[in-house]
């Protein structure tokens, strides 16, 4: 049972207002340790100059959708093992089907409950504390 507190998480989206959103509901939820950016671009740098535990992402952003974001994160021999959970407005199957054979590690969809949220990290990490 990790404490939220301890995961590192790095929340990336194009709309500064999602961003505050999941800043929000994780901070509900425990967590303590986040950052966040804009683009996907912007993120691939920093984490990996700042490694994360676990990456929450949009999928439709410009320059680097989360599909890209996800596979350059899975092809990088030193993050590629950080939970990766996709946070987008897209139910379109073929948009959750390139995900998972990405390695995705969840997928939660837009609006989304603070509840949803935290049992899609619990699949990953175990119950929080």
């Amino acid at each position: 049972m990790p404490a939220a507190s301890a995961i590192k998480v790095m929340i990336v989206d194009d709309q500064v207002s999602m961003r505050a959103m999941i800043r929000r509901t994780l901070q509900d939820l425990g967590f303590r340790n986040m950052r966040d950016k804009g683009s996907a671009t912007d993120a691939l740098v920093a984490v990996k100059a700042d490694r994360v535990h676990l990456i929450i992402s949009d999928y439709n952003m410009p320059d680097m959708d989360g599909l890209q974001f996800l596979e350059a994160v899975r092809k990088d021999p030193v993050i590629g093992k950080t939970v990766f959970i996709m946070l987008t407005g897209s139910a379109d199957r073929d948009v959750v089907q390139k995900a998972a054979a990405l390695g995705v590690n969840n997928y939660v969809v837009k609006p989304f409950a603070a509840a949803a949220l935290r049992e899609k990290i619990e699949r990953v990490f175990g119950e929080l504390t």
